[in-house]
């Protein structure tokens, strides 16, 4: 693959697996609205593995802290902030992963891969998105998270994998409208990241070593390092705009690029 269309992948994963944009409808899009070669399955991992370490530093405070925890956790204690955050974090990834191997074995994944499909989720999936942030309440922390809160998240997340729903916009969704204030909605929406990519990558791991050569490493190792900044500065901008700023603006985006591509589906 080019270098110029490696990079500009890797970019846009990189910005866009944060925010409440959808990566995956994103990556769909390029290759269709620009002739840029689709990235392949090998690509595709390596810029979320790109993400993953960025999410994983940003948040290292609260993953060091699930890591102990989860020690506690296996051996059956909960009874320390870590070990609750560890146990919500399983609960809340359960769903995700079985919604995902359904779509795998049905194939059903690929009949969603369309630019109408794409189109009217941003659209609806950004109207809830408007509508909890301006409606959920700001009374909960991410010390609040309840085993109820992370099945709710849980299900928000695997209906995520439609592609343009967005895996954060519909996880901040969830978590606004059971009273997460913005800040922390989005905390609990990026840790519930970690181990939904981590499951994503062991779930498509043989394909991806079979495909693997020289070259194909090579590129990966790019994409992966260019995604990494691109994700950990979209981070980073997003955490302090949420001090002042509402989830408005990406809602804004969403519809104008959702309204766009239906008159491209329907033209």
């Amino acid at each position: 693959m080019p270098l110029f269309s490696l990079v500009i992948i890797a970019i846009i994963q990189g910005i866009t697996e944060f925010l409440p944009v959808s990566s995956s409808g994103h990556l769909i899009l390029l290759p269709r609205l620009t002739g840029i070669d689709d990235q392949g399955l090998v690509i595709d991992v390596a810029v979320h593995v790109g993400t993953l370490v960025a999410v994983i530093l940003f948040f290292w405070r609260d993953v060091a802290e699930g890591l102990v925890g989860m020690g506690r956790l296996v051996r059956g204690r909960i009874d320390t902030p870590g070990a609750r955050l560890a146990l919500c974090l399983i609960v809340a990834t359960v769903p995700v992963i079985l919604a995902g191997l359904v779509l795998k074995v049905t194939g059903a994944v690929e009949m969603l891969r369309s630019v109408a499909v794409i189109g009217w989720t941003m659209i609806i999936f950004g109207i809830f998105l408007y509508w909890a942030d301006r409606r959920g309440a700001a009374v909960k922390e991410i010390r609040h998270w309840t085993l109820r809160d992370a099945i709710i998240l849980g299900l928000w997340q695997a209906a995520a994998l439609i592609p343009g729903t967005s895996r954060s916009g519909a996880t901040i969704t969830g978590a606004r409208a059971l009273g997460y204030a913005r800040e922390d909605a989005a905390r609990v929406s990026m840790l519930m990241s970690i181990p939904t990519i981590l499951a994503s990558a062991l779930l498509i791991g043989a394909d991806v070593v079979a495909q693997a050569d020289g070259q194909m490493a090579l590129e990966a190792g790019i994409a992966a390092a260019f995604s990494f900044v691109a994700a950990l500065a979209a981070l980073s901008l997003m955490m302090r705009l949420l001090k002042t700023v509402s989830f408005t603006p990406y809602v804004i985006y969403r519809l104008i690029l959702g309204v766009a591509l239906l008159w491209i589906a329907y033209a």
